[in-house]
Protein backbone atom coordinates (compact mmCIF):
# COMPACT_ATOMS: atom_id res chain seq x y z
CA UNK A 1 0.00 0.00 0.00
CA UNK A 2 1.71 3.49 -1.04
CA UNK A 3 2.26 5.76 1.97
CA UNK A 4 3.13 8.95 0.36
CA UNK A 5 1.95 10.85 -2.74
CA UNK A 6 5.74 10.76 -3.63
CA UNK A 7 5.43 6.92 -4.30
CA UNK A 8 7.37 5.82 -7.48
CA UNK A 9 4.84 4.00 -10.19
CA UNK A 10 5.74 1.17 -10.03
CA UNK A 11 4.77 1.20 -6.20
CA UNK A 12 1.11 1.81 -6.98
CA UNK A 13 -1.31 -1.10 -5.75
CA UNK A 14 -1.93 -1.70 -9.09
CA UNK A 15 1.48 -2.11 -9.97
CA UNK A 16 0.91 -5.03 -6.89
CA UNK A 17 -2.15 -6.45 -8.54
CA UNK A 18 -4.67 -5.46 -5.89
CA UNK A 19 -6.70 -3.56 -7.99
CA UNK A 20 -7.60 -2.76 -11.49
CA UNK A 21 -5.35 -0.54 -13.19
CA UNK A 22 -6.15 3.23 -13.70
CA UNK A 23 -4.14 6.40 -14.05
CA UNK A 24 -1.77 7.06 -11.49
CA UNK A 25 -2.87 10.62 -10.77
CA UNK A 26 -6.69 9.59 -10.60
CA UNK A 27 -4.86 8.67 -6.84
CA UNK A 28 -6.19 10.95 -3.69
CA UNK A 29 -4.98 9.93 -0.30
CA UNK A 30 -6.85 10.25 2.61
CA UNK A 31 -6.55 9.05 6.24
CA UNK A 32 -4.16 6.99 7.15
CA UNK A 33 -2.39 6.84 3.85
CA UNK A 34 -5.45 5.01 2.23
CA UNK A 35 -5.54 5.60 -1.58
CA UNK A 36 -8.66 7.06 -2.63
CA UNK A 37 -10.03 7.33 -6.20
CA UNK A 38 -11.92 9.70 -7.89
CA UNK A 39 -15.42 7.21 -7.98
CA UNK A 40 -17.48 9.51 -10.98
CA UNK A 41 -15.34 8.89 -13.72
CA UNK A 42 -13.88 5.42 -12.80
CA UNK A 43 -16.81 3.40 -11.62
CA UNK A 44 -16.71 1.45 -14.94
CA UNK A 45 -13.40 1.03 -15.04
CA UNK A 46 -12.98 -0.28 -11.80
CA UNK A 47 -15.49 -3.37 -12.02
CA UNK A 48 -17.38 -2.33 -8.86
CA UNK A 49 -14.54 -2.72 -6.78
CA UNK A 50 -14.60 0.78 -5.24
CA UNK A 51 -12.46 1.41 -1.68
CA UNK A 52 -14.40 4.22 -0.67
CA UNK A 53 -17.39 6.29 -1.35
CA UNK A 54 -16.39 9.81 -2.01
CA UNK A 55 -19.01 11.39 -4.03
CA UNK A 56 -22.24 10.51 -3.27
CA UNK A 57 -24.49 8.13 -5.61
CA UNK A 58 -27.48 9.46 -7.27
CA UNK A 59 -30.75 7.98 -6.88
CA UNK A 60 -28.88 4.70 -5.52
CA UNK A 61 -27.61 3.86 -9.21
CA UNK A 62 -25.13 1.03 -9.21
CA UNK A 63 -24.70 -1.86 -6.47
CA UNK A 64 -21.30 -1.03 -4.54
CA UNK A 65 -19.62 -4.03 -3.15
CA UNK A 66 -17.17 -1.98 -1.05
CA UNK A 67 -13.62 -3.60 -0.45
CA UNK A 68 -13.15 -5.93 2.49
CA UNK A 69 -9.76 -5.15 2.98
CA UNK A 70 -10.54 -1.64 3.56
CA UNK A 71 -13.39 -1.83 5.35
CA UNK A 72 -12.13 -3.60 8.28
CA UNK A 73 -9.08 -1.23 7.91
CA UNK A 74 -11.43 1.42 8.90
CA UNK A 75 -14.08 0.48 11.38
CA UNK A 76 -11.35 -1.30 13.77
CA UNK A 77 -8.19 0.36 14.28
CA UNK A 78 -5.50 -1.76 14.69
CA UNK A 79 -4.65 -3.05 18.54
CA UNK A 80 -1.06 -1.48 17.74
CA UNK A 81 -2.89 1.97 17.49
CA UNK A 82 -3.06 4.23 20.69
CA UNK A 83 -6.40 4.80 22.37
CA UNK A 84 -7.77 2.52 19.69
CA UNK A 85 -10.45 1.08 21.97
CA UNK A 86 -13.89 2.52 21.61
CA UNK A 87 -14.62 2.51 25.18
CA UNK A 88 -10.89 2.65 26.79
CA UNK A 89 -10.18 -0.96 28.10
CA UNK A 90 -13.41 -2.21 26.61
CA UNK A 91 -14.75 -4.37 23.40
CA UNK A 92 -16.60 -1.72 21.30
CA UNK A 93 -19.31 -4.24 22.33
CA UNK A 94 -19.29 -3.87 25.63
CA UNK A 95 -19.15 -0.29 25.75
CA UNK A 96 -22.11 0.26 23.58
CA UNK A 97 -24.37 -2.36 25.68
CA UNK A 98 -23.39 -0.32 28.30
CA UNK A 99 -24.48 2.95 27.11
CA UNK A 100 -27.35 1.40 26.21
CA UNK A 101 -28.20 -0.28 29.32
CA UNK A 102 -27.56 3.45 30.93
CA UNK A 103 -30.11 5.13 28.97
CA UNK A 104 -32.86 2.16 29.73
CA UNK A 105 -32.67 2.76 33.06
CA UNK A 106 -32.74 6.23 33.38
CA UNK A 107 -35.79 6.36 31.46
CA UNK A 108 -39.00 7.17 34.20
CA UNK A 109 -41.07 3.74 34.80
CA UNK A 110 -43.80 3.69 32.32
CA UNK A 111 -47.22 2.79 34.14
CA UNK A 112 -49.08 -0.18 32.92
CA UNK A 113 -51.87 1.29 30.20
CA UNK A 114 -54.95 2.11 32.10
CA UNK A 115 -57.86 -0.90 31.54
CA UNK A 116 -60.58 0.74 29.29
CA UNK A 117 -63.29 -0.71 31.82
CA UNK A 118 -61.28 0.52 34.89
CA UNK A 119 -62.56 3.84 36.46
CA UNK A 120 -60.54 6.40 36.60
CA UNK A 121 -58.60 6.87 39.95
CA UNK A 122 -58.24 10.24 41.47
CA UNK A 123 -55.24 12.24 40.61
CA UNK A 124 -53.48 13.51 43.63
CA UNK A 125 -50.66 15.64 43.95
CA UNK A 126 -47.90 15.28 47.13
CA UNK A 127 -45.33 17.82 47.21
CA UNK A 128 -42.59 16.84 49.53
CA UNK A 129 -40.98 20.13 51.59
CA UNK A 130 -39.15 20.73 54.60
CA UNK A 131 -35.10 21.54 55.02
CA UNK A 132 -32.37 20.39 53.38
CA UNK A 133 -30.69 17.50 54.09
CA UNK A 134 -33.90 16.30 56.22
CA UNK A 135 -34.63 13.23 53.49
CA UNK A 136 -37.15 14.19 51.06
CA UNK A 137 -35.36 12.63 47.94
CA UNK A 138 -34.75 9.20 49.89
CA UNK A 139 -38.58 9.05 51.16
CA UNK A 140 -39.96 9.88 47.26
CA UNK A 141 -37.45 7.03 46.22
CA UNK A 142 -38.12 4.71 48.62
CA UNK A 143 -42.05 5.54 48.03
CA UNK A 144 -41.55 4.53 44.71
CA UNK A 145 -40.05 1.44 45.24
CA UNK A 146 -42.01 -0.09 47.90
CA UNK A 147 -44.86 0.46 45.09
CA UNK A 148 -42.84 -1.35 42.39
CA UNK A 149 -42.69 2.04 40.19
CA UNK A 150 -38.66 1.36 40.17
CA UNK A 151 -37.06 -2.26 39.70
CA UNK A 152 -34.56 -3.63 42.12
CA UNK A 153 -32.35 -3.75 39.59
CA UNK A 154 -31.98 0.24 39.19
CA UNK A 155 -31.74 0.50 42.42
CA UNK A 156 -28.67 -1.93 42.88
CA UNK A 157 -26.94 0.06 40.15
CA UNK A 158 -27.91 3.47 41.68
CA UNK A 159 -26.37 1.71 44.73
CA UNK A 160 -23.25 0.70 43.54
CA UNK A 161 -22.94 4.24 41.51
CA UNK A 162 -23.17 6.00 44.78
CA UNK A 163 -20.64 3.62 47.03
CA UNK A 164 -18.21 4.37 44.08
CA UNK A 165 -18.82 7.98 45.17
CA UNK A 166 -18.61 7.45 49.00
CA UNK A 167 -22.26 8.52 48.98
CA UNK A 168 -23.97 5.02 49.38
CA UNK A 169 -26.70 6.27 51.90
CA UNK A 170 -28.01 8.47 48.80
CA UNK A 171 -28.77 6.09 46.77
CA UNK A 172 -32.65 6.36 46.93
CA UNK A 173 -32.99 9.75 45.91
CA UNK A 174 -31.63 9.21 42.67
CA UNK A 175 -34.42 7.78 41.32
CA UNK A 176 -36.18 11.70 42.26
CA UNK A 177 -32.84 13.54 41.47
CA UNK A 178 -31.57 12.45 37.96
CA UNK A 179 -29.01 14.96 36.75
CA UNK A 180 -25.65 15.32 37.36
CA UNK A 181 -25.42 18.16 39.40
CA UNK A 182 -28.18 17.27 41.95
CA UNK A 183 -26.21 13.89 42.40
CA UNK A 184 -22.81 14.70 43.60
CA UNK A 185 -24.21 17.81 45.61
CA UNK A 186 -26.68 15.71 46.76
CA UNK A 187 -28.91 18.40 47.47
CA UNK A 188 -32.02 18.71 44.65
CA UNK A 189 -32.36 21.49 42.57
CA UNK A 190 -35.70 21.57 40.72
CA UNK A 191 -38.84 19.63 41.33
CA UNK A 192 -38.53 16.03 40.56
CA UNK A 193 -41.74 14.46 39.75
CA UNK A 194 -42.74 10.77 39.71
CA UNK A 195 -46.29 9.24 40.46
CA UNK A 196 -47.13 5.81 42.14
CA UNK A 197 -50.92 4.41 42.92
CA UNK A 198 -52.21 2.77 45.38
CA UNK A 199 -55.48 0.89 45.17
CA UNK A 200 -58.06 4.13 45.06
CA UNK A 201 -55.81 6.69 43.85
CA UNK A 202 -52.88 8.12 41.44
CA UNK A 203 -50.08 10.09 43.30
CA UNK A 204 -47.73 12.57 41.76
CA UNK A 205 -44.60 13.26 43.60
CA UNK A 206 -43.43 16.62 43.37
CA UNK A 207 -39.95 16.62 45.49
CA UNK A 208 -39.24 20.33 46.23
CA UNK A 209 -35.88 20.98 46.95
CA UNK A 210 -35.14 22.55 50.45
CA UNK A 211 -32.15 24.32 49.51
CA UNK A 212 -32.86 28.50 50.85
CA UNK A 213 -31.47 29.54 46.82
CA UNK A 214 -34.23 27.09 45.54
CA UNK A 215 -37.18 28.78 47.27
CA UNK A 216 -38.64 29.82 43.81
CA UNK A 217 -38.43 26.29 42.49
CA UNK A 218 -39.93 25.42 45.59
CA UNK A 219 -43.15 27.37 45.51
CA UNK A 220 -43.57 26.18 41.54
CA UNK A 221 -43.81 22.53 42.67
CA UNK A 222 -45.71 23.89 46.04
CA UNK A 223 -48.77 25.62 43.93
CA UNK A 224 -49.03 22.22 42.32
CA UNK A 225 -49.65 20.32 44.84
CA UNK A 226 -53.10 19.24 46.72
CA UNK A 227 -51.09 17.78 50.19
CA UNK A 228 -47.63 18.89 51.67
CA UNK A 229 -45.66 16.52 53.15
CA UNK A 230 -43.37 18.02 55.39
CA UNK A 231 -40.12 15.84 56.15
CA UNK A 232 -38.59 16.79 59.55
CA UNK A 233 -34.76 15.40 60.55
CA UNK A 234 -35.10 13.85 64.12
CA UNK A 235 -31.65 13.73 64.25
CA UNK A 236 -29.63 15.77 67.29
CA UNK A 237 -29.08 19.52 66.05
CA UNK A 238 -30.54 18.48 62.36
CA UNK A 239 -34.35 19.39 63.26
CA UNK A 240 -32.82 22.37 65.37
CA UNK A 241 -30.85 23.76 62.59
CA UNK A 242 -33.86 23.68 59.76
CA UNK A 243 -36.55 25.14 62.65
CA UNK A 244 -34.34 28.13 63.40
CA UNK A 245 -34.63 31.24 62.21
CA UNK A 246 -33.20 31.11 58.56
CA UNK A 247 -34.09 27.25 58.55
CA UNK A 248 -36.72 26.30 55.85
CA UNK A 249 -39.20 24.35 57.81
CA UNK A 250 -40.97 27.08 58.95
CA UNK A 251 -40.68 29.30 55.61
CA UNK A 252 -41.65 25.79 53.68
CA UNK A 253 -44.57 25.55 55.98
CA UNK A 254 -45.65 28.36 55.33
CA UNK A 255 -45.26 28.83 51.29
CA UNK A 256 -47.16 25.82 51.56
CA UNK A 257 -49.90 27.22 53.06
CA UNK A 258 -50.03 30.18 50.84
CA UNK A 259 -49.77 28.18 47.82
CA UNK A 260 -53.24 26.67 49.09
CA UNK A 261 -52.21 23.12 50.30
CA UNK A 262 -54.88 22.33 52.56
CA UNK A 263 -53.78 19.46 54.40
CA UNK A 264 -50.54 18.49 55.88
CA UNK A 265 -48.67 15.42 57.03
CA UNK A 266 -45.74 15.63 58.95
CA UNK A 267 -42.85 13.31 58.58
CA UNK A 268 -40.84 12.56 61.15
CA UNK A 269 -37.88 11.26 59.58
CA UNK A 270 -34.29 9.71 60.62
CA UNK A 271 -36.17 7.56 63.63
CA UNK A 272 -33.87 4.99 63.16
CA UNK A 273 -30.66 7.21 63.88
CA UNK A 274 -28.33 6.55 66.37
CA UNK A 275 -29.03 9.74 68.18
CA UNK A 276 -32.76 8.88 68.02
CA UNK A 277 -33.50 5.27 68.10
CA UNK A 278 -37.05 5.25 67.55
CA UNK A 279 -37.17 7.71 71.11
CA UNK A 280 -40.58 8.80 71.90
CA UNK A 281 -39.55 11.76 74.02
CA UNK A 282 -37.80 12.92 70.76
CA UNK A 283 -40.53 12.57 68.45
CA UNK A 284 -42.78 14.42 70.91
CA UNK A 285 -39.99 17.02 71.79
CA UNK A 286 -40.23 18.12 67.25
CA UNK A 287 -44.28 17.63 67.10
CA UNK A 288 -44.48 20.22 70.52
CA UNK A 289 -42.10 22.84 68.68
CA UNK A 290 -43.91 22.24 64.94
CA UNK A 291 -47.31 22.66 66.28
CA UNK A 292 -47.26 26.10 67.45
CA UNK A 293 -45.95 27.27 64.72
CA UNK A 294 -48.12 25.25 62.14
CA UNK A 295 -50.75 26.81 64.07
CA UNK A 296 -50.03 30.14 63.42
CA UNK A 297 -49.49 29.78 59.91
CA UNK A 298 -52.76 28.73 59.15
CA UNK A 299 -53.69 24.95 59.73
CA UNK A 300 -55.58 23.66 62.11
CA UNK A 301 -53.77 21.06 64.26
CA UNK A 302 -56.89 19.05 64.51
CA UNK A 303 -58.34 18.58 61.11
CA UNK A 304 -55.18 19.62 58.86
CA UNK A 305 -52.27 17.95 60.65
CA UNK A 306 -51.36 14.45 60.52
CA UNK A 307 -47.74 13.22 62.29
CA UNK A 308 -46.04 9.73 62.03
CA UNK A 309 -42.44 8.61 62.49
CA UNK A 310 -40.24 7.16 59.69
CA UNK A 311 -37.01 6.06 58.08
CA UNK A 312 -36.55 6.94 54.88
CA UNK A 313 -33.57 4.75 54.39
CA UNK A 314 -34.79 1.93 55.64
CA UNK A 315 -38.48 2.21 54.71
CA UNK A 316 -39.70 1.61 58.23
CA UNK A 317 -43.37 2.70 58.46
CA UNK A 318 -44.21 3.55 54.89
CA UNK A 319 -45.71 0.93 53.75
CA UNK A 320 -45.88 -1.78 56.25
CA UNK A 321 -46.25 -0.52 60.06
CA UNK A 322 -43.21 -1.75 61.82
CA UNK A 323 -42.40 -3.05 65.45
CA UNK A 324 -39.44 -0.85 66.16
CA UNK A 325 -42.22 2.11 67.27
CA UNK A 326 -45.08 0.45 69.13
CA UNK A 327 -45.99 3.20 70.40
CA UNK A 328 -47.49 4.94 67.30
CA UNK A 329 -50.86 3.14 66.43
CA UNK A 330 -51.79 5.24 63.59
CA UNK A 331 -51.34 3.61 59.67
CA UNK A 332 -48.26 3.68 57.86
CA UNK A 333 -47.88 6.46 55.35
CA UNK A 334 -48.91 5.23 51.80
CA UNK A 335 -52.12 3.72 53.42
CA UNK A 336 -52.78 6.55 55.27
CA UNK A 337 -52.46 8.85 52.11
CA UNK A 338 -54.98 6.28 50.60
CA UNK A 339 -57.26 6.26 53.42
CA UNK A 340 -58.01 10.75 52.94
CA UNK A 341 -61.35 11.48 51.91
CA UNK A 342 -61.64 12.85 48.29
CA UNK A 343 -60.92 16.03 46.82
CA UNK A 344 -64.04 17.87 45.70
CA UNK A 345 -63.32 19.16 42.34
CA UNK A 346 -66.01 20.11 39.69
CA UNK A 347 -64.94 19.42 35.72
CA UNK A 348 -67.55 21.77 34.81
CA UNK A 349 -65.67 24.97 35.26
CA UNK A 350 -63.46 26.73 32.89
CA UNK A 351 -60.45 25.35 31.79
CA UNK A 352 -57.48 26.56 33.37
CA UNK A 353 -53.94 25.78 33.08
CA UNK A 354 -51.37 27.83 34.67
CA UNK A 355 -47.82 26.77 32.67
CA UNK A 356 -45.02 25.56 34.32
CA UNK A 357 -42.59 24.33 31.92
CA UNK A 358 -42.18 24.09 27.86
CA UNK A 359 -39.56 22.76 25.72
CA UNK A 360 -39.56 21.76 22.32
CA UNK A 361 -40.10 18.44 21.07
CA UNK A 362 -41.82 17.63 17.66
CA UNK A 363 -44.06 20.49 18.39
CA UNK A 364 -44.73 22.80 21.30
CA UNK A 365 -45.04 20.55 24.53
CA UNK A 366 -46.14 22.96 27.94
CA UNK A 367 -45.88 21.56 31.64
CA UNK A 368 -48.77 21.98 34.33
CA UNK A 369 -51.76 21.01 36.18
CA UNK A 370 -55.23 21.49 35.57
CA UNK A 371 -56.60 23.83 38.06
CA UNK A 372 -60.60 23.39 36.77
CA UNK A 373 -62.22 22.39 34.00
CA UNK A 374 -61.66 19.36 31.40
CA UNK A 375 -59.46 19.20 28.24
CA UNK A 376 -59.26 17.16 25.37
CA UNK A 377 -57.59 16.12 22.29
CA UNK A 378 -58.19 18.29 19.27
CA UNK A 379 -59.84 21.28 21.40
CA UNK A 380 -59.30 24.65 21.08
CA UNK A 381 -58.04 26.48 24.07
CA UNK A 382 -56.28 30.61 24.20
CA UNK A 383 -53.10 31.54 25.78
CA UNK A 384 -53.17 34.21 27.90
CA UNK A 385 -52.04 37.17 28.51
CA UNK A 386 -50.67 36.86 25.07
CA UNK A 387 -54.54 35.43 23.40
CA UNK A 388 -52.42 33.08 21.14
CA UNK A 389 -55.11 30.39 19.80
CA UNK A 390 -53.70 26.86 20.29
CA UNK A 391 -54.71 23.45 19.21
CA UNK A 392 -54.17 20.47 21.52
CA UNK A 393 -52.43 17.68 19.56
CA UNK A 394 -51.88 15.76 22.27
CA UNK A 395 -52.23 15.25 25.78
CA UNK A 396 -50.19 12.98 28.55
CA UNK A 397 -51.46 12.62 32.05
CA UNK A 398 -48.16 11.43 34.14
CA UNK A 399 -46.50 10.09 30.69
CA UNK A 400 -49.60 7.96 30.00
CA UNK A 401 -51.11 9.17 26.50
CA UNK A 402 -54.97 9.98 26.93
CA UNK A 403 -57.86 11.47 25.31
CA UNK A 404 -59.23 13.54 28.09
CA UNK A 405 -58.09 15.11 31.44
CA UNK A 406 -60.25 16.09 34.59
CA UNK A 407 -59.26 19.17 37.05
CA UNK A 408 -55.84 17.94 39.17
CA UNK A 409 -53.75 16.02 36.75
CA UNK A 410 -50.50 16.77 36.05
CA UNK A 411 -50.82 17.02 31.83
CA UNK A 412 -48.06 17.52 29.09
CA UNK A 413 -49.87 18.74 26.15
CA UNK A 414 -48.47 19.06 22.73
CA UNK A 415 -49.87 22.58 21.04
CA UNK A 416 -50.09 23.66 17.69
CA UNK A 417 -50.66 27.33 17.24
CA UNK A 418 -48.13 28.78 18.94
CA UNK A 419 -44.04 28.85 18.88
CA UNK A 420 -42.62 27.30 22.37
CA UNK A 421 -40.02 30.91 22.44
CA UNK A 422 -43.46 32.76 22.90
CA UNK A 423 -44.66 30.99 26.21
CA UNK A 424 -42.99 31.66 29.76
CA UNK A 425 -44.13 29.63 32.66
CA UNK A 426 -47.01 31.34 34.23
CA UNK A 427 -49.08 31.74 31.24
CA UNK A 428 -52.35 30.47 31.38
CA UNK A 429 -54.74 27.86 28.80
CA UNK A 430 -58.10 29.14 29.75
CA UNK A 431 -61.53 28.37 27.56
CA UNK A 432 -62.35 30.76 24.85
CA UNK A 433 -65.43 31.26 26.23
CA UNK A 434 -64.23 32.19 29.37
CA UNK A 435 -60.95 33.94 29.50
CA UNK A 436 -58.93 34.69 32.81
CA UNK A 437 -58.17 38.03 33.99
CA UNK A 438 -54.95 39.78 33.15
CA UNK A 439 -53.47 43.37 34.28
CA UNK A 440 -51.16 45.08 36.14
CA UNK A 441 -52.67 46.76 38.74
CA UNK A 442 -54.50 44.92 41.42
CA UNK A 443 -55.58 45.89 45.43
CA UNK A 444 -54.55 42.78 47.87
CA UNK A 445 -54.71 42.35 51.51
CA UNK A 446 -50.40 40.88 52.47
CA UNK A 447 -49.44 40.17 55.84
CA UNK A 448 -46.28 41.33 56.44
CA UNK A 449 -44.01 38.07 57.93
CA UNK A 450 -40.81 38.75 58.08
CA UNK A 451 -38.93 41.89 57.34
CA UNK A 452 -36.57 44.03 59.32
CA UNK A 453 -37.01 47.70 58.56
CA UNK A 454 -40.38 49.23 57.23
CA UNK A 455 -42.31 48.79 54.26
CA UNK A 456 -43.57 52.01 52.65
CA UNK A 457 -44.98 52.91 49.00
CA UNK A 458 -42.67 52.23 46.70
CA UNK A 459 -41.03 49.20 47.63
CA UNK A 460 -40.14 46.25 44.98
CA UNK A 461 -40.33 42.93 45.26
CA UNK A 462 -40.83 39.87 43.57
CA UNK A 463 -44.12 38.46 43.49
CA UNK A 464 -45.10 34.42 43.04
CA UNK A 465 -48.40 34.24 42.34
CA UNK A 466 -48.86 30.50 41.08
CA UNK A 467 -46.45 29.38 38.53
CA UNK A 468 -45.55 33.19 37.35
CA UNK A 469 -42.55 35.21 38.76
CA UNK A 470 -42.95 38.77 38.53
CA UNK A 471 -41.53 42.05 39.86
CA UNK A 472 -43.84 43.83 41.68
CA UNK A 473 -43.80 47.54 42.97
CA UNK A 474 -46.47 48.63 46.13
CA UNK A 475 -47.83 51.90 44.76
CA UNK A 476 -49.76 52.98 47.53
CA UNK A 477 -50.51 51.55 51.11
CA UNK A 478 -54.46 51.98 51.19
CA UNK A 479 -55.71 51.19 54.96
CA UNK A 480 -53.85 48.65 57.90
CA UNK A 481 -56.40 45.71 58.62
CA UNK A 482 -56.51 44.96 62.84
CA UNK A 483 -55.76 41.37 63.61
CA UNK A 484 -58.10 40.66 65.95
CA UNK A 485 -61.54 42.92 65.12
CA UNK A 486 -60.57 42.75 60.95
CA UNK A 487 -61.74 46.30 61.18
CA UNK A 488 -59.55 48.78 58.72
CA UNK A 489 -58.08 51.65 59.58
CA UNK A 490 -59.61 55.19 58.73
CA UNK A 491 -56.28 56.88 57.55
CA UNK A 492 -53.66 55.60 55.31
CA UNK A 493 -50.64 54.50 56.51
CA UNK A 494 -47.24 55.87 55.70
CA UNK A 495 -45.72 52.48 56.08
CA UNK A 496 -46.60 48.94 57.31
CA UNK A 497 -43.81 46.62 59.30
CA UNK A 498 -43.76 42.97 60.57
CA UNK A 499 -46.64 41.43 61.50
CA UNK A 500 -48.83 43.86 60.58
CA UNK A 501 -51.72 43.19 58.10
CA UNK A 502 -52.49 45.72 54.98
CA UNK A 503 -54.26 46.27 52.32
CA UNK A 504 -51.96 48.14 49.09
CA UNK A 505 -52.38 48.72 45.41
CA UNK A 506 -49.89 46.37 43.98
CA UNK A 507 -48.15 47.26 40.16
CA UNK A 508 -46.18 44.78 38.17
CA UNK A 509 -43.23 45.38 35.57
CA UNK A 510 -45.25 43.27 33.24
CA UNK A 511 -48.65 41.47 32.15
CA UNK A 512 -49.93 38.86 34.39
CA UNK A 513 -52.70 36.32 34.35
CA UNK A 514 -54.87 36.81 38.03
CA UNK A 515 -58.06 36.41 39.48
CA UNK A 516 -59.53 37.57 42.54
CA UNK A 517 -59.35 35.47 45.60
CA UNK A 518 -62.93 34.71 46.16
CA UNK A 519 -63.51 34.05 42.42
CA UNK A 520 -60.78 31.32 41.95
CA UNK A 521 -58.54 30.86 45.06
CA UNK A 522 -55.70 29.13 43.06
CA UNK A 523 -54.70 32.01 41.09
CA UNK A 524 -55.69 34.52 43.83
CA UNK A 525 -52.82 34.11 45.80
CA UNK A 526 -49.19 35.04 46.29
CA UNK A 527 -45.98 35.78 47.96
CA UNK A 528 -43.70 38.20 47.79
CA UNK A 529 -39.98 37.76 48.39
CA UNK A 530 -36.82 39.93 48.16
CA UNK A 531 -33.16 39.35 48.95
CA UNK A 532 -34.00 35.39 49.38
CA UNK A 533 -36.55 35.58 52.33
CA UNK A 534 -39.90 35.80 51.58
CA UNK A 535 -41.61 38.58 53.16
CA UNK A 536 -45.14 38.27 52.98
CA UNK A 537 -48.23 36.60 51.88
CA UNK A 538 -51.54 37.82 50.56
CA UNK A 539 -54.39 37.37 48.47
CA UNK A 540 -55.88 39.36 45.23
CA UNK A 541 -59.56 41.70 46.23
CA UNK A 542 -59.77 43.66 43.40
CA UNK A 543 -58.46 43.90 39.78
CA UNK A 544 -57.77 47.55 38.84
CA UNK A 545 -58.52 48.45 35.06
CA UNK A 546 -55.79 50.42 33.31
CA UNK A 547 -56.22 54.14 32.77
CA UNK A 548 -54.45 54.72 29.41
Amino acid sequence: VPTSPASAPSESPAAAGEFPPFPQSRWGYLGRGHPVMEIESMRTESKGKLLCVVAPLENGDGDLNTDEHWDQKDSEPSEEEPGGGSCGDLGPDEGISKGSDEEEDLSSPKAPPPQPDAPKKEHINVVFIGHVDAGKSTIGGQIMYLTGMVDKRTLEKYEREAKEKNRETWYLSWALDTNQEERDKGKTVEVGRAYFETEKKHFTILDAPGHKSFVPNMIGGASQADLAVLVISARKGEFETGFEKGGQTREHAMLAKTAGVKHLIVLVNKMDDPTVNWSTERYEECKEKLVPFLKKVGFNPKKDIHFMPCSGLTGANLKEPTDMCPWYTGLPFIPHLDSLPNLNRSSDGPVRLPIVDKYKDMGTVVLGKLESGSISKAQQLIMMPNRHTVEVLSLLSDDVETDDADPGENLKLRLKGIEEEEILPGFILCSPDNLCHSGRTFDAQIVIIEHKSIICAGYNAVLHIHTCIEEVQIKTLICLIDKKTGEKSPNRPRFVKQDQVCIARLRTAGTICLETFKEFPQMGRFTLRDEGKTIAIGKVLKLVTERD
